[in-house]
């Protein structure tokens, strides 16, 4: 972690890169949760929720990869870009080749979930499938290396954290007594940003990051002190499904996140069964996450406090979310117990 260089992650270099971004990207509303079920679990604490969900392409992944594609010279946009993933990344970087007018050709794994591969083709991207897992960022190489263009990485660098601080940043700004923040974590690229202005406007607002027990790759990297791949993801939220964190959004992790904590698979179904019946939101199992963790592991943390929770995303088909509300509301009981 000690030769890994985040100075770039400054608080006007954040802020320089919101306004670059402004003009394309939407600045989310945040809402206050009014529920007694809640304000019981959380001894009174008053939640804020920030709704990346209303962003464009339904999630907050928008900002990183229109971050990213943003610096590219001209050249290389001819060339057009690439990207590897399950789902939201791939419409996201879709999106921002189009809102430049770069070709994309996006490789998605062949078990995504078939809503998230029709949205990535509604934004002009051409799609290409291949097994999960090392198949696909094996595609994504060969577009680099044969059709030269720029691979877009799902949450790893310098420009995507700039351009996630944007979440951090409207919501300090948003709600100005934050006193703790919660983020669901996949590979980082959320969670680093946040983190980084959160703490650059105020040191003493906590910040929590939420995993899935069977994709805790960054809860054991923070614990190792170094970068983990983890053997095998087991997880429903397949947004938090990457099986490594890497050197710079770990890093920006060790140095801002005050802690991450695990939930399972039930508890992010019950996550989202409270989104649904308290504050009326369809999300997706990721957003669910960082409910459940409100709620779980990090309750007595947040008891009493002015908490604000990030919704990161929606995007989910009606079968597979009404099976994961049916899933939570049988184990909701067990999270708030």
């Amino acid at each position: 972690m000690n030769d890994v260089d985040i100075t770039g992650m400054t608080l006007e270099a954040m802020q320089k890169r919101a306004a670059a971004l402004r003009s394309d990207i939407l600045p989310t509303p945040v809402v206050t949760l009014s529920s007694p079920m809640v304000d019981d679990v959380l001894g009174g604490a008053r939640v804020a929720l920030k709704l990346e969900c209303f962003q464009h392409t339904g999630t907050f992944k928008a900002r990183g990869a229109l971050s990213v594609a943003r610096q590219l010279d001209d050249d290389t946009r001819g060339r057009g870009i690439t990207a590897a993933s399950a789902g939201n990344h791939a419409i996201a970087a879709g999106w921002a080749a189009a809102k430049l007018g770069i070709s994309a050709k996006v490789v998605m794994q062949d078990n995504a979930n078939p809503f998230r591969v029709e949205l990535a083709r509604a934004t002009g991207a051409e799609v290409v499938m291949k097994p999960a897992g090392q198949e696909t960022f094996a595609e994504a190489e060969r577009l680099v290396r044969e059709e030269g263009r720029f691979f877009i990485h799902p949450f790893e660098g310098l420009h995507t954290s700039l351009g996630t601080a944007g979440v951090g940043l409207e919501f300090m700004a948003q709600v100005a007594d934050l006193d703790a923040v919660v983020v669901s974590v996949g590979g980082g690229g959320l969670i680093s940003g946040v983190a980084a202005a959160v703490k650059a406007i105020n040191p003493a607002c906590r910040v929590y990051g939420v995993e899935p027990t069977g994709a805790d790759s960054m809860s054991q990297s923070l614990a190792s002190g170094a970068p983990v791949t983890i053997p095998q993801v087991n997880t429903i939220a397949d947004s938090l499904g990457p099986p490594m964190a890497l050197p710079f959004g770990h890093a920006l992790c060790a140095v801002y996140v005050d802690d991450v904590v695990t939930v399972s698979d039930d508890a992010i179904c019950a996550g989202m069964v409270v989104l649904q019946q308290a504050a009326k939101l369809a999300v997706e199992p990721a957003a669910g996450a960082a409910m459940a963790g409100a709620l779980g592991p990090l309750r007595a943390q947040l008891a009493g406090r002015r908490v604000g929770v990030i919704v990161c995303g929606a995007n989910i088909d009606t079968d597979s979310y009404l099976g994961q509300l049916s899933r939570g509301q049988g184990a909701l009981d067990s999270l708030l117990s």
